[in-house]
């Protein structure tokens, strides 16, 4: 692979599986340094092993819990110490809870904005403080169409993923003249584990898949901004 990241460092939230360890995995392949977070130890040091042997690259990972604010400084402490600070930053982290208003626990809701939006929030304040230092840099935000299409029982997650569209379009408005550029990419069905055991399917956007988009919106030059990707299963299964 063309390792066009070669000089490049990266974090990649919620990196210990699914999307984020694919996303780190291509990073790594493409010549960058990368930090993943992960809430477990045990999937965190499989994660960081498995990246390190398929990737060749300078990997290190450290539990977090992005919706801590304390947690998410000493993750960046972390990356300043390892990596010598962050170029790419890409907000992965994300929990879902589904229930109707009127059932759902204060605490799920808590929980689900905690982490798909104001852990998002706690990142990229830690990121624009270190570009500003590096003349620059890029927040990529893994939204989703939930962020767009509302369904029920899905009044907590819909409402972090259409919060986190508007928190990442005014962000990108705030600094795009600081040479800080900002995507949203929104996937549909993904085929992982984020889906019930009896959702997943083949027909599925792949992991991997979404991993490639990071790296094209990463290609484009400096000039030219890919500001939100919509991404669909080409031919979705029929009910």
């Amino acid at each position: 692979m063309n390792q066009f990241l070669k000089s490049k460092t990266a974090v990649v939230t919620g990196g210990t599986r699914g999307i984020g360890l694919e996303i780190a995995r291509a990073l790594g392949r493409a010549g960058a340094s990368v930090a993943i977070c992960g809430r477990s130890q045990a999937s965190l040091d499989r994660a960081v092993d498995q990246l390190k042997t398929d990737t060749g690259a300078h990997i290190c990972g450290c539990l977090c819990d992005v919706s801590n604010r304390e947690a998410v400084r000493r993750f960046f402490g972390l990356v300043d110490r390892e990596l010598g600070g962050c170029d790419i930053v890409v907000n992965n982290a994300g929990v879902g809870v589904f229930a109707p208003v009127r059932e759902m626990d204060p605490a799920d809701w808590e929980r689900v904005i905690g982490t798909n939006l104001t852990g998002v929030f706690h990142c990229c304040q830690e990121a624009l403080a270190r570009f500003e230092k590096r003349g620059g840099g890029f927040l990529i935000q893994i939204g989703s169409l939930a962020g767009k299409n509302p369904f029920a029982g899905g009044a907590a997650y819909n409402a972090s993923k259409f919060g986190l569209n508007g928190f990442a379009e005014a962000m990108m408005l705030d600094h795009r003249h600081d040479k800080v550029r900002v995507c949203t990419i929104m996937p549909g069905s993904v085929n992982t584990e984020f889906s019930p055991r009896s959702q997943k399917a083949d027909w599925k956007i792949a992991p991997e898949d979404v991993a490639e988009i990071v790296l094209a919106v990463l290609r484009m030059p400096e000039r030219t901004l890919i500001s939100s990707v919509e991404v669909r299963p080409s031919r979705p299964g029929k009910s």
